[in-house]
């Protein structure tokens, strides 16, 4: 059969390789979508997309074979020559094969992608592939089943491959070869007209799929190496990847930001440096004759999924107990999804893009603004404390980059309690905090100290006999947060009965939740995460405002007894009366959500803007009529979307010269 398909495909000449791949490639592409479709049946019937799903889908798998087919046939001129037959024969070989197998690997490799991540492999899939150490672990202890039927899947498509692809080595040279290679530039031109797939002045890309309103069935109407590659391709081109949603000059996105300021009944002046647009003088809202100390616990995947109070699972038992103690805030809501997202905003006050986090681009590794330069200024020694590789998302570069002092990790804890994928446990992680602390505190100097806790991850280690599990198998999240949530209760206990406890001031906040997913543009209930300031002489309060992560640096600077100037745009909660409706901004993949109250615009990769209203007992988002000021809201949604773009692009966030 293969050999009699050979035979029909060898009058093509030079392009019968490129034919075969098609003839390869297509089912496979489409047999993996119906597939994933049929895994995810429930969330696809709902959008009622079935139909077109598979037809735009298979248009995405012409583009991605265009895609793999347009270099060869642009070099292919080199081998014109009678004498470079086999040559191409020997190179088409290769890449077909090469090709096909890299198609059939990352389809393989989709299901659990989606399972972990609620899409399909993407920017972060690339990512993950520079961190070995971390994640080969994590593989095998959490995806070992995944791990073999890819790697036994991959192994037969090698074979079948081979076995498909060998009898065009033995191919003879057409007779007549030559009006083929004539017709080459019209090959090529039929080729690039099906990678930009439309008419429209620009080519095809995957918002132009994004036929529902479930981010995850959007993804499935892709193929996986497109995915890759896209992301690939916009990694070159991040510092401007917020004019996806439209475009504004600098001077109006400032007068967006004031007129923001002005509903939030934000007093603080905007000082009007063009070289610090967004320098803004904060005056402290409590007067200390000595500025407290900060400890920032920075929790893995503490969603407010797990927080009973907050409506999740009652797998934070320590944590409701210290709310009581402090400030609780019961709207407040991550910016990403992942944790540089979360170190981003609560270290540096940096709103959300669709690029990468700055922890990780290249422009912000220094003079960059964060907590650590500002109080550094004040004499604070800075401290970062991980229980995993410190060089993982890049965080000791960033951190040691841009004014903190010391990194600790993995290489500094002797005799562990117990060291899992990720790391040693969140109890080795206290335990060590709580040493530092103390020392910290000996030596007289103020100090900050940035916790990032590890357990609550894929593939969920820790210690035995700790808790009483929530749920069997013991490797679970609920699990694994209520250990974390016993980790840092043990601390807690230890830090109140210590020397620095009266002079420091804690927050306790999520990064983002555990999995963010849901059938909404953006899922809104998935990046609400629970938020709870004490220590010191901070009396318990519930803030009802809904707020973003951005919001917390700057309020704590201000309960620490900070004056500052600095260049972030969060709000100080601590001067804002109790009524105000507040607001919020999520990234999420390519789609940006702004939150006002319970009003909600979402902006989207060239399409036009959509509106809900949220409603956070039913954690829904509902599409509703735009308001009669939705054109004000979407401005304010813009600039502070293409705001930080511009800050990072032009170098505009640090601290002013002295």
């Amino acid at each position: 059969m293969i050999k009699t398909l050979w035979k029909k495909l060898t009058p093509f000449g030079f392009s019968a390789p490129l034919i075969a791949m098609y003839i390869m490639a297509l089912p496979i592409l489409s047999l993996s979508r119906i597939g994933l479709m049929l895994w995810q049946a429930e969330r696809v019937a709902a959008t009622g997309a079935w139909p077109e799903m598979l037809l735009q889908g298979l248009r995405v798998d012409i583009i991605q074979l265009g895609l793999l087919a347009i270099i060869p046939l642009l070099i292919a001129p080199l081998f014109a020559h009678q004498k470079a037959w086999q040559a191409w024969k020997k190179f088409t070989y290769i890449w077909v094969a090469l090709s096909v197998i890299l198609l059939i690997f990352l389809e393989a490799a989709s299901p659990g992608f989606i399972a972990e991540y609620d899409t399909r492999p993407n920017r972060l899939f690339i990512e993950y592939l520079k961190y070995p150490k971390e994640v080969m672990p994590m593989l095998w202890n959490g995806f070992r089943l995944q791990v073999f039927a890819s790697i036994g899947l991959l192994v037969s498509s090698v074979l079948l491959v081979r076995k498909f692809m060998r009898p065009w080595l033995s191919c003879q040279r057409p007779e007549k070869n030559l009006r083929y290679w004539l017709a080459l530039p019209f090959v090529i031109l039929l080729v690039v007209f099906s990678v930009r797939s439309t008419t429209d002045h620009r080519p095809a890309n995957p918002a132009m799929f994004a036929i529902t309103t479930d981010t995850m069935v959007n993804s499935l109407t892709i193929n996986s190496t497109w995915s890759v590659f896209h992301a690939i391709y916009n990694l070159k081109h991040e510092s401007k990847s917020s004019e996806i949603y439209g475009k504004m000059d600098m001077a109006e996105i400032m007068q967006q930001v004031q007129l923001t300021r002005d509903m939030l009944q934000d007093k603080r002046p905007l000082l009007g440096n063009a070289d610090i647009p967004t320098q803004t003088e904060q005056i402290a809202s409590v007067k200390r004759d000595k500025p407290l100390n900060l400890v920032i616990v920075l929790q893995e995947s503490l969603g407010a999924t797990f927080v009973e109070s907050l409506g999740g699972t009652p797998v934070t038992p320590e944590l409701e107990k210290l709310k009581s103690e402090g400030w609780w805030f019961e709207n407040l809501y991550a910016t990403g999804t992942r944790s540089v997202r979360g170190i981003e905003a609560v270290v540096t006050g940096f709103a959300p893009t669709p690029a990468q986090s700055t922890v990780k681009l290249s422009l912000s590794q220094n003079n960059f603004f964060t907590l650590a330069s500002l109080l550094g200024k004040k004499g604070y020694t800075s401290e970062f404390i991980y229980g995993g590789e410190g060089h993982f998302d890049n965080m000791r570069n960033f951190f040691l980059g841009n004014d903190f002092n010391t990194v600790v990790d993995k290489n500094d804890y002797v005799n562990p309690v117990f060291t899992g994928s990720w790391g040693v446990s969140d109890e080795d992680l206290f335990n060590k905090t709580h040493e530092q602390l103390l020392k910290h505190n000996a030596d007289g100097k103020p100090f900050f100290t940035l916790v990032f806790s590890s357990s609550n991850h894929t593939p969920f280690e820790f210690p035995d006999g700790r808790i009483d599990l929530y749920e069997q198998p013991q490797a679970s999240e609920n699990n694994a947060v209520k250990y974390a949530d016993y980790a840092y209760g043990e601390f807690f206990k230890k830090a109140k009965a210590s020397p620095y406890w009266k002079d420091t001031i804690f927050l306790i906040v999520a990064d983002h939740d555990i999995r963010v997913r849901g059938n909404d543009l953006v899922p809104i209930k998935n990046f609400h995460i629970p938020g709870l300031i004490l220590g010191a002489d901070i009396q318990p309060r519930t803030i009802k405002t809904v707020a973003s992560q951005i919001d917390l640096p700057t309020t704590l600077i201000s309960l620490m007894g900070i004056d500052a100037q600095h260049p972030m745009i969060g709000r100080d909660i601590s001067t804002e009366p109790d009524d105000l409706a507040g607001r919020a901004m999520m990234q999420y993949q390519e789609n940006y959500a702004w939150m006002e109250g319970n009003q909600t615009v979402i902006l989207r990769a060239d399409k036009t803007p959509t509106f809900g209203i949220y409603d956070k007992a039913k954690k829904a988002l509902t599409p509703s009529e735009a308001p009669r000021d939705i054109a004000e809201i979407n401005a304010r949604a813009l600039s502070h979307v293409l705001l930080p773009s511009l800050l990072y692009r032009d170098q505009k966030y640090h601290l002013p010269k002295p």
